[in-house]
């Protein structure tokens, strides 16, 4: 059996750590990657290691990320600079995380599907209840919006397109099984007292200002 040239793996593989650092490498959108990466993973892992960064690679999932390597270096060892920035989130973007990955696991708990899809106002429902009662609906659904453009934009949500859609359909969003390593198990532990922190924070919020 003929061995694959040196010269192909290195190129595959400068391939893969590029499209990696760029972001997320999904099964479903790219078989040819990920297979690349299935085979190269070991490597992958070595060479990112040097950049202070660790390969995700969640082979049940369909999905693979790198993040930085947690700092268990030794006292006195040079501290390696962060390639892979934090996003500082805010508050109605971490409180709608956290709903979508409550959601996700009362999903998968059912066994009823692979692929929780969701539309706006199923996902309004979600934080109406911390919200004030008084709320303006209105700008309430336009905020929501807006908050879910950036959960679309980091990659935990994907807006879905209908070939059909006519002026006025609503929007629904996959909410992407990569939430699960951003949001694990033992924060969902601790997911009622963060709710009630949570509640507190908005309705404090809300006695501060009041509606047009």
């Amino acid at each position: 059996m003929d061995q694959i040239p040196e010269t192909s793996v290195a190129s595959d593989l400068s391939v893969l750590v590029v499209t990696l650092l760029k972001g997320v490498i999904y099964r479903e959108s790219d078989e040819g990657l990920w297979n690349g990466l299935f085979n190269l993973q070991a490597r992958i892992r070595d060479y990112v290691a040097v950049l202070g960064l660790e390969l995700v690679f969640d082979e049940a999932e369909g999905y693979a990320f790198l993040r930085s390597r947690s700092e268990t270096a030794d006292e006195g060892a040079p501290k390696i600079p962060r390639l892979v920035a934090r996003r500082p989130l805010s508050f109605p973007v971490s409180l709608l995380l956290a709903l979508l990955r409550k959601k996700l696991a009362e999903f998968d708990a059912s066994g009823s599907d692979t692929r929780l899809v969701l539309s706006r106002d199923e996902i309004v429902e979600l934080i109406r209840v911390f919200l004030p009662e008084n709320s303006n609906e209105a700008r309430m659904i336009d905020q929501v919006e807006t908050h879910l453009n950036k959960i679309v934009e980091l990659g935990f949500l994907r807006k879905l397109k209908h070939g059909t859609m006519h002026p006025g359909q609503m929007a629904t969003y996959e909410v992407r099984r990569i939430l699960k390593s951003f949001v694990d198990a033992q924060w969902l532990a601790d997911f009622d007292a963060r709710l009630a922190a949570y509640q507190a924070q908005l309705e404090g919020n809300a006695g501060d200002s009041t509606d047009e």
